[in-house]
């Protein structure tokens, strides 16, 4: 069985996160054309919704964005790197549309904007033994969702990782091609990032929407974990 690892050197940065885990198996992730329309149409009502975040000006003084870029601000990031949920609530910000990808990308990007969470997914089949999120040692290959090149992590970088190199860099702030979710994805591991207990607060709510969607939308069930600083380990 794989297992979900927090590093010591996560919790050194991050004592308070809390990093809720859905893993869900036996999914039909297959892009279907008629049902098009309603994902559209879910991500962009989630995107009207987002923008009850966006309150402030400039963008950047936004609590969500705020709290995401001081949190990048404690480790090593590659320069201009940003929480995956500023790079959505910046999308919805500027009214651009969102367009579907898959069905289960769709449903953790709608989360994401409503609950103004970082949110991200992989295909749990493959990722190569553990994953791990924790400070990179460095060099760790990656090559990122529409690159042609590798693109190392960084040393100190918090990364999610297995034997093969980086799945994430930055938290998820840029997702590797090797682990992404595809319409073959049939085994998922899908992950909600809180470093503060208020995160914590609106992420455990999110978890229990993309949880309930999830099962309704693929009619499966799923097993939701909490990793914590008291408890870094699961198995997914």
């Amino acid at each position: 069985m794989k297992k979900f690892v927090a590093d010591p050197s996560f919790w050194e940065v991050f004592p308070e996160a809390k990093i809720e885990i859905l893993t869900v198996e036996g999914i039909n992730n297959e892009v279907v054309e008629e049902n098009k329309a309603d994902y559209y149409d879910k991500l962009n009502r989630a995107a009207k919704e987002a923008r009850n975040y966006l309150t402030e000006e400039p963008f950047s003084q936004n609590e969500v964005i705020a709290q995401w870029r001081q949190a990048f601000t404690q480790f090593k990031t590659k320069k201009g790197a940003r929480s995956s949920i500023e790079a959505l609530l910046k999308r919805a910000s500027q009214g651009r549309e969102f367009f579907p990808i898959s069905p289960l990308v769709d449903i953790y990007n709608s989360i994401s904007l409503r609950f103004g969470v970082p949110c991200g997914g992989e295909d749990l089949d493959t990722i190569v033994g553990d994953l791990h999120l924790g400070k990179a040692q460095g060099g760790e290959n990656f090559l990122p969702l529409g690159a042609e090149a590798d693109a190392p992590a960084l040393t100190e970088e918090i990364i999610y990782y297995d034997k093969e190199g980086a799945v994430c860099r930055c938290f998820n702030w840029r997702e590797a091609q090797r682990t992404m979710l595809t319409e073959k994805t049939t085994n998922a591991v899908l992950v909600i990032e809180a470093v503060n207990a208020q995160q914590a607060e609106v992420a455990g709510k999110a978890m229990t929407a993309l949880q309930e969607d999830i099962e309704r939308t693929f009619g499966v069930t799923s097993t939701r974990q909490t990793v914590t600083k008291e408890q870094p380990e699961i198995t997914l």
